[in-house]
């Protein structure tokens, strides 16, 4: 059988955190191994533990949730996927948290069956997490398009520039391969590449840098 997917929960108000500890711990293959009540003791907690998903509050003592997931993926070689849980989709904090390298983000709100997808979504590394509301975080706060294009964007060849903007749409890697027609594998291939070139961590930084830059228009 394969391990479960290893969940840290960081949220200063408790009730929240025993809430997705009920909900999490009560689906097959998910395991909260630990919880924080600041942004610093995630920090600690995260280091300790090494899980594989963390969803993360934006706002809480100490230190916030974008700076802990500054400090947790600057100073960890294996980083988890970390989920930036919050009240307001539209805030400019989750936007500086995904910059920062969260994978995504949850509303609080969020039913039950949305926060299990999330979290298994991420744990997969396989698609982008909610990406017509990363667009539209990135369309209000992207700011003006440049003038010039990156630099990475001219290293990518065409069907790596196609793949981004497949990316961006949240389509999976099977899903890309299907609509490029190319084996699974081969996509895969082509997503790495641009991760690589674009410089970024994963698909969301990737997709956020794409907007940023211009290279894609949020609409």
């Amino acid at each position: 059988m394969n391990a479960p997917v290893r969940i840290v929960l960081a949220d200063d108000e408790r009730m929240v955190r025993t809430a997705l500890r009920v909900i999490l711990d009560a689906e097959p293959g998910l395991e909260v191994v630990g919880e924080a009540a600041t942004g610093a003791e995630a920090v600690s907690v995260v280091r300790e533990l090494r899980p594989d998903v963390v969803l993360m509050d934006v706002r809480m003592p100490e230190i916030d949730g974008i700076r802990a997931t500054e400090q947790i993926l600057g100073a960890m070689e294996e980083p988890p996927r970390i989920v930036v849980v919050t009240t307001f989709e539209n805030d400019a904090y989750v936007y500086d948290a995904l910059r920062a390298g969260a994978a995504g983000f949850l509303l609080k709100r969020a039913a039950a069956e949305d926060l299990v997808q999330a979290v298994r979504l991420v744990a997969r590394s396989d698609s982008l997490l909610f990406p017509s509301a990363v667009r539209g975080l990135a369309a209000e706060y992207a700011g003006r398009q440049p003038a010039a294009p990156p630099p990475w964007a001219a290293r990518l060849t065409e069907r790596e520039a196609e793949v981004l903007r497949l990316m961006a749409t949240g389509l999976t890697n099977a899903e890309i391969a299907g609509r490029l027609r190319v084996g699974p594998a081969t996509a895969k291939t082509h997503v790495a590449a641009v991760l690589a070139k674009t410089g970024a961590r994963d698909r969301t930084q990737a997709v956020i840098a794409a907007y940023e830059s211009g290279f894609i228009t949020p609409r």
